[in-house]
């Protein structure tokens, strides 16, 4: 048989409705945008929690009490997984899609119920619609509406639709031929029969079928995240390209609930629509009231209503309306202004990391970049069409040659930011006698007749399948399989800790080559090509809209070093925290900001290197306040100057002995002469006293201000179960500590009355909150100065017999080699004093940023603090 080039017509039909009917095309997108911006505006404004009310209260009015709490706790879950915005974006568009839907389906089942001709020539047509595979209805959406919300939704309601007419025709079809007969009799007009006497009578069959509608819908809105549909099939998509199990679970448990509602509430709309359910709801409420029942009775419409618009008044009152989502965005030059920039990317590792990297600095700009995963082939259609502004990961001339030739002319060249690139199949280093795609030849049983391969419509795969499996005689022996990046390294990790044989596709730079020992396999004849580099794309026009955002991407350059460093530190940072890997790198590299992305007067003296930049001191610190607060003081300080610093936290015995041993070049936090006194004593002579930063502090016990009768240490004797016989202390090394135990309980005779708790400072300062909260006596080790006595009303008992020794000051301490190792910093260290205000401002701030912040709110308190860079780190010119 002559091969039928069905294909190529179906191919011809769409290239000439695009090209012919784009006005119409346009007109649709717009409408169903608008439809869809509309939707999600009102779902998205509330709270979540009184949007969840509001839908418990359609719930309870649909099928009673205990499904509307049901439904309360199952909106709940997902808002508390994070989930609740693509949620919101997944129920926008399926109440789009099955409006439409349902819009066109009654009256085509209708027009069907009528005529059977019509009937005849609709069947076929729905057949084709429902059987056809759900994803190859996006490849034509695409085409004609680009990528985003608009493709999804059309390709939803083509897909959802013949549910709709084939029940409705068919409810139509099923009420007694003798009622209409007798309806006809007495002179009732066509009209009027269907409106009171075939839709009443049909419409169960009827809303069965506007269930189904709704339910393919959703199912099909999930498969339109592909293509940039957003919502949780977003999730979904990215948690398969990736392999995130939390993920999936958690969009996956998502679309569950969302659906299990939409299934029950459609169903039960029958009985609110229909009079025959009326009439059974109104006797199963009678039947329910004064009963047992109580959970099946369902409030009237009226009462129903009122409680919606109870809710949805509080949400307005309230003022809970949705806001900026961005509100951690430290923007350092507002260049911006607010504007929108489209960023798509393949989920590669290379293409994550280079696109969060540019989503970062293009917030510090002032910009609002949204950036969006892609099929590569939704991506370049999409940036063709217009609907994508820029990507970051074009493999050229080779990987991506196919995409680049069809669609050049629609596209912008920024040039490469990375060369050279190379693609390869790898196999672990474990396998022997295979050092060349050319030893792969009579090897397949060795690796199972498979090479694992990414997504299918990557350039390496098509690669793969035209030319290296080909070339080398292999294409009958392996099967290329196809599937996605994540599952391909998830693979390589499951046969590499079994020691199996593995063949993969890869390419360089990736961070696998450091996870594991792999052999890149040769390729002698040259089949994978010379190379790529990898390119910045933009859609065409974008250089004239944004001529300087198009001017830094063309200067963008990384090394390997640079990209590999960056993407350890999205890994490391974990799945969904991309930002905050991408912030952790940039401030290992201070300045880079300011380069990619330089505008005049941005940065400042503050970005100066020093005459050591480049160098790395170790600075270890206590979990103090004052310390964590003064150590990421100087992080940030001395990143800026382009010093690479590391931190690490140690208890007091640690510190000091490994600052003695020179593990440790620097520490904050030495309280001298008298609390730290021990240590000092003993590792004096390997280490340098750098000079006090603040004066005075003092060690003391403290009581919540309700406690009467207590105002010195002495006044604690004799009131040993006022306070449970305990003192909450902190770190059980600290020189506070042994005071407390060995001295000043001794010298007040407390030593047999108070047990002395240890723990750590956090652990001390939340049980005096839990205390101070109920007015529970309390007694806790502090220190002056501390933001507690800010926030809480304390008493600070004397200390008359001076046992907890004379005040000290906070010194800076070193090794002994560090005033010749970094003498720059040596210097600043010298001059540097804090006042008791700034200290307690710094504190605060890095309380306010929360558990986790802490270098968001030393930021903040900087920012608050212009010049200080330049105070504590001077740089002459």
């Amino acid at each position: 048989m002559p091969r039928l080039e069905l294909g190529s017509w179906i191919d011809s039909g769409v290239n000439f409705l695009r090209d012919h009917f784009d006005w119409l095309f346009d007109f649709i997108s717009t409408v169903v945008e608008g439809m869809y911006d509309g939707v999600h505006q009102v779902l998205a404004a509330p709270h979540p929690l009184l949007l969840t009310g509001i839908l418990a209260v359609l719930a309870w009015w649909l099928r009673g009490l205990l499904p509307a709490v049901l439904a309360f706790a199952g909106f709940a879950l997902i808002d508390s997984i994070e989930q609740w915005d693509e949620a919101m974006e997944t129920l926008s568009l399926v109440l789009v899609a099955g409006a439409i839907t349902l819009a066109v389906a009654v009256p085509l089942g209708i027009w069907a119920s009528r005529n059977r001709v019509v009937s005849a020539v609709l069947r076929p047509v729905l057949d084709f619609m429902q059987t056809m595979p759900a994803f190859v209805y996006l490849i034509p959406g695409i085409f004609f509406f680009g990528v985003g919300v608009v493709p999804g939704i059309i390709a939803t309601i083509i897909f959802s639709m013949p549910p709709g007419v084939r029940m409705t025709e068919l409810g139509i079809r099923q009420v007694d031929g003798e009622l209409v007969e007798a309806a006809d009799a007495f002179g009732t007009t066509p009209r009027r029969t269907l409106t009171r006497v075939q839709l009443p009578l049909a419409l169960p069959t009827i809303m069965a079928g506007v269930n189904q509608a709704i339910m393919l819908a959703l199912s099909m809105v999930v498969i339109s995240g592909m293509v940039g549909g957003g919502g949780l099939g977003s999730s979904v998509f990215e948690a398969i390209s990736s392999v995130d199990v939390a993920l999936g679970f958690e969009g996956g448990i998502a679309v569950v609930i969302l659906a299990m509602y939409l299934d029950r509430m459609t169903g039960a709309l029958n009985q609110r629509v229909s009079p025959l359910g009326r009439r059974a709801l109104a006797k199963q409420n009678a039947a329910a009231a004064g009963s047992r029942n109580v959970l099946r009775w369902r409030p009237a419409t009226s009462v129903a209503m009122v409680g919606v618009i109870v809710l949805a008044l509080a949400a307005g009152g309230l003022n809970v309306f949705g806001g900026d989502d961005e509100d951690g965005d430290r923007v350092t030059a507002d260049v911006g202004k607010g504007r929108s920039i489209s960023i798509g990317y393949i989920n590669w590792d290379e293409g994550v990391a280079s696109t969060h990297l540019w989503q970062e600095v293009l917030r510090q700009r002032g910009f609002k970049p949204e950036a969006k995963a892609y099929e590569v082939g939704a991506l370049y259609t999409g940036m063709a069409a217009g609907d994508i502004d820029v990507q970051t990961n074009s493999w050229l001339p080779v990987t991506h040659d196919a995409y680049w030739k069809r669609y050049h002319d629609r596209l912008e060249d920024l040039g490469a930011w990375y060369d050279k690139t190379s693609l390869e199949v790898a196999v672990p280093s474990y396998v022997k006698d295979v050092k060349s795609l050319a030893d792969l030849k009579g090897k397949g049983k060795t690796f199972g007749g498979k090479i694992i391969g990414i997504e299918p419509g990557a350039g390496e795969m098509k690669l793969m399948q035209d030319k290296v499996l080909p070339g080398y005689g292999l294409d009958g022996e392996y099967q290329l399989v196809k599937g996605s990046t994540a599952g391909m390294l998830s693979q390589l990790e499951r046969s590499y800790a079994k020691k199996e044989p593995v063949a993969v596709t890869l390419w360089s730079p990736h961070w696998a080559y450091s996870t594991y020992d792999l052999t890149k396999l040769k390729d002698p004849q040259g089949a994978f090509g010379s190379g790529d580099s990898i390119h910045t794309l933009a859609r065409k026009g974008f250089s004239e809209q944004e001529p300087e955002v198009a001017r830094w991407m063309k200067d963008f350059k990384l090394n390997e070093k640079q990209l590999t460093g960056l993407e350890a530190e999205i890994q490391e940072a974990g799945k969904g925290n991309q930002r905050q890997g991408v912030r952790a790198w940039l401030e290992k590299n201070p300045g880079f900001v300011d380069k990619v992305a330089p505008v005049k007067g941005a940065g400042g003296t503050a970005d100066r290197p020093g005459k050591q930049a480049g160098a790395a001191p170790h600075i270890g610190y206590f979990p103090w306040d004052e310390d964590v607060a003064t150590t990421f003081l100087w992080k940030n300080v001395l990143e800026r100057r382009g010093y690479k610093p590391s931190v690490r936290q140690y208890d007091v015995g640690s510190m000091f002995t490994g600052m003695s041993a020179g593990q440790i070049d620097v520490e904050f936090d030495a309280w001298l002469p008298a609390a730290q006194k021990q240590y000092w004593d003993r590792y004096k002579k390997n280490l340098v006293d750098i000079g006090p930063w603040y004066d005075r502090t003092s060690l003391e016990i403290a009581v919540p201000s309700y406690v009467k009768d207590v105002k010195s240490l002495a006044d604690l004797k004799g009131k040993a179960k006022t306070f449970d016989g305990k003192i909450i202390g902190i770190e059980p090394g600290t020189g506070q500590m042994n005071l407390l135990k060995k001295k000043v309980l001794n010298t007040y005779g407390l030593a047999d009355e108070y047990r002395v708790v240890d723990g750590s400072t956090p652990a001390m300062l939340a049980e005096l909150q839990r205390a101070y909260a109920r007015k529970e006596p309390i007694a806790v080790a502090l220190w002056t100065p501390h933001w507690a006595y800010g926030k809480y009303r304390l008493t600070k008992l004397a200390d008359p017999h001076k046992a907890f020794g004379d005040n000290n000051r906070i010194h800076s301490l070193g090794h002994r080699s560090f005033p010749e190792k970094f003498p720059e910093f040596h210097g600043w260290l010298k001059n540097w004093h804090m006042t008791e205000e700034e200290l307690a401002g710094l504190e605060q701030a890095v309380q306010d940023a929360g558990k986790g912040n802490v270098e968001e709110g030393v930021r903040t308190w900087m920012d608050a603090h212009p010049g200080i860079v330049d105070r504590m780190a001077p740089v002459t010119a």
